[in-house]
C-alpha cells in the first residue's frame, strides 16, 4: 500500500538560497531534518515519525540527535514507553 503523501510548497528569495550557498534539494532536506528534531524535542513527534520525516532510520535520527542539541536521553520514564512504540 502507497504511503498518503502532503506536498507542502514554500516560496523563498533567490537570494537566500545563493546567500546560504545551497542547492534547493539540499535546503529542503535540512528543513525536513531541521523540523523532525524541532518537533521531536517538543513532543509533537516520536522518534519514529520524526525519523520518516527527515528521511532516515530511528536509529540513526537518534544517533544524530546531538547535532541539534535534542537530549533525547533525558526524557521522564512517561516519555519512554512512547518512545519505545
Amino acid at each position: 500500500m502507497a504511503e498518503l503523501l502532503k506536498e507542502i510548497k514554500i516560496s523563498m528569495p533567490v537570494d537566500i538560497l545563493l546567500s546560504a550557498n545551497i542547492n534547493q534539494e539540499d535546503m529542503v532536506q535540512e528543513m525536513r531534518e531541521t523540523l523532525a528534531y524541532k518537533y521531536f524535542e517538543k513532543g509533537r513527534l516520536s522518534s519514529g515519525k520524526a525519523a520518516r520525516l527527515a528521511g532516515v532510520s530511528r536509529i540513526a535520527f537518534l544517533y544524530n540527535a546531538y547535532r541539534y542539541n535534542v537530549d533525547w536521553l533525558s526524557y521522564s520514564e512517561d516519555d519512554v514507553p512512547r518512545e519505545l512504540e
